[in-house]
């Protein structure tokens, strides 16, 4: 392990990173930095690898994101969530743990002991569930406010409550047998976050993302995020054809609704704008518009995706772009608030996405796949129903099967790995897989190892499977995904920067996203192991002196 500091005014400095600075305002900055911060802003940006963060670097010297890096700590081998999703990947920021302590495996899961949706005779109904926590819990999953009822949108989306979770329609969610209870998505979570420990200490929270059901984020307690902002990202784009997500031009227009929300919450605003209420001691948002870039074979009349390998595309390079003026607006607001010396910002990412090398695509329809395996099966077990009861298949292959026996687990893994076929590479091109497009298979009590928890878990996938790199699950034209285990899912960017950290210092040795939220408590001067994660886990804090 490496750690290289590099000085301000000798390396960055002189580089044009903090252009008019001085020996002596470094200096001062430096001294500063010992006292704990008494806000953290977290910033989370789908899909962004480390690897693009040091292209855009190399490329802009002189960019938000280059200040960012110079005036504080970069980890450079920092990872993420296995699988690498949305949900499992921003849960482990702001808890400390990894799926099989959070109990959160990915944003649409099963559980093989809650009820289905709507059951009220909890005694006699079978167990066993999708839990999705998508935009399908929205009472209107087409409108950006999730069904609020706003008019004006979606110019007006500021007015959305900051309590999405009166947006989420309780007869789609899943059943308590033990309550006969509707349980939402913060119930669902089995550890609490770093909000419910900020709002024990007296601090205000908030956070801005994607769908209603990041009221996940509020943590068993269901109060942990005071503001939450969640305007539903897959909802119809006003001007658009599709979903916010279908366009980039859209996803940054999105964005930018969550980016204006943050900058009311600086000035000391909520979300809104309409109550004076303090600027929050732990905030943030997720922006969505690299990924988009990454998953789009193009828009705005642009190439999406990689160019080459690792070499960012025009889409996804003017997303990088877009990136970087929004990190600018935020810290220049900071500084306007005279907030820069008391703020620590934290950029990360829930997940990478993969490939980003663009010859090694291969897009394989998985409904084939999991069809071909229930007719199997039942053709080998007449009488039985389907084998597979619930499937998540983006660049890696989770499922969880109605027969959850080692001998059912076996033929589910013998059946994929003997199945061969074409997929389509990123032309449309025919292009053979073998083996389903499976690495590696984990199954039964090897799958339950995988995530630390005892075979039987309720939660844990039975089949959880290694794609091959390259192979992105999908009957439609994506070019890329998460979900998987390749560095192109892990490999995100860690920096810490601002108040509480030595600047310009580069941070070589392997850390893992889940340390954020430890690091979290400490900068703000509060106990790391106030988080059941982290104790459960024994998750470090990020190492920042």
């Amino acid at each position: 392990m490496t750690r290289r500091y590099v000085r301000l005014a000798a390396t960055l400095g002189a580089a044009g990173v903090l252009a008019g600075s001085t020996v002596a305002q470094a200096a001062a900055a430096e001294e500063g930095r010992d006292a704990h911060a008494k806000h953290v802003l977290l910033v989370s940006v789908d899909g962004l690898h480390q690897s693009d963060l040091a292209w855009f670097v190399a490329q802009h010297p002189q960019s938000a994101l280059a200040r960012l890096i110079g005036g504080g700590v970069e980890y450079t081998r920092a990872s993420t969530t296995n699988p690498s999703d949305s949900f499992p990947g921003m849960v482990a920021q702001l808890t400390g743990g990894g799926p099989g302590t959070t109990g959160v495996y990915y944003d649409d899961t099963y559980d093989a002991e809650l009820l289905p949706a709507g059951t009220t005779d909890c005694d006699n109904a079978k167990p066993g569930v999708e839990v999705d926590l998508t935009e399908d819990l929205d009472k209107n999953q087409d409108a950006i406010d999730a069904g609020q009822g706003l008019t004006g949108l979606p110019g007006s989306i500021l007015r959305m409550t900051g309590r999405p979770q009166t947006l989420i329609d309780p007869a789609k969610l899943p059943v308590d047998p033990d309550t006969c209870r509707p349980v939402y998505p913060h119930s669902y979570l089995q550890v609490n976050t770093v909000f419910e420990v900020a709002r024990q200490a007296g601090l205000r929270t908030a956070w801005s993302d994607k769908h209603a059901a990041y009221d996940i984020l509020n943590g068993p307690s269901g109060e942990g995020v005071q503001d939450l902002f969640t305007p539903e990202i897959n909802s119809k784009a006003t001007g658009y054809s599709g979903n916010w997500t279908k366009d980039n031009t859209a996803t940054r227009q999105y964005d930018s609704y969550k980016v204006q929300a943050v900058l009311n919450e600086i000035d000391g605003y909520d979300h809104s704008r309409s109550q004076k209420v303090g600027a929050p001691a732990v905030f943030g948002l997720n922006l969505q518009s690299v990924s988009t870039a990454q998953k789009l074979k193009s828009s705005d009349g642009l190439q999406g995706g990689y160019a080459t390998k690792g070499v960012p595309g025009p889409l996804l390079a003017k997303s990088l772009e877009y990136v970087d003026q929004q990190i600018g607006a935020l810290t220049a607001e900071l500084r306007a608030q005279h907030l820069d010396g008391s703020t620590t910002i934290i950029l990360s990412a829930k997940h990478g996405q993969s490939p980003i090398d663009p010859t090694a695509l291969n897009r394989i329809d998985d409904g084939p796949l999991l069809d071909g395996l229930n007719a199997a099966w039942k053709a080998a077990r007449p009488g039985a129903g389907n084998l597979v009861a619930h499937a998540v298949d983006d660049d890696a292959v989770l499922l969880w099967l109605n027969d959850r026996s080692d001998g059912a687990t076996a033929f589910a893994k013998a059946y994929l790995l003997a199945q061969n076929g074409n997929g389509v590479d990123i032309d449309g091109k025919a292009r053979p897989f073998t083996r389903s497009g499976i690495e590696k298979v984990y199954t039964g009590d090897e799958a339950a190892d995988q995530f630390g928890v005892e075979p039987g878990d309720a939660r844990v996938p039975d089949v959880f499977g290694v794609a091959q790199y390259g192979v992105v699950y999908t009957g439609g034209g994506k070019i890329a995904e998460h979900g998987g285990a390749h560095a192109d899912d892990l490999n995100v960017p860690l920096i810490v920067s601002g108040a509480g950290t030595p600047g310009g210092v580069r941070e070589d040795q392997k850390v893992e996203t889940k340390q954020i939220a430890p690091t979290i408590l400490k900068l703000l001067g509060l106990k790391p192991n106030a988080l059941q994660a982290v104790r459960e886990e024994h998750t470090r804090t990020l190492p920042i002196r």
